[in-house]
């Protein structure tokens, strides 16, 4: 599952529950590792 689906969702109005729910194979510490790191990826971008 690409990562862009995560934030599509998130984008879009949906909960992380809901896209948990939606995409059994993915765990929460998994999802919420994507969107930690793409936050980090974002706060080095916006210091450099």
């Amino acid at each position: 599952m690409p990562v862009k689906t995560l934030y599509d969702y998130l984008e879009g109005g949906d909960s992380l529950n809901e896209f948990l729910n939606d995409f059994p194979s993915v765990t929460r510490d998994q999802a919420v590792a994507a969107l930690e790191l793409g936050r980090e990826m974002t706060e080095a971008r916006a210091t450099a």
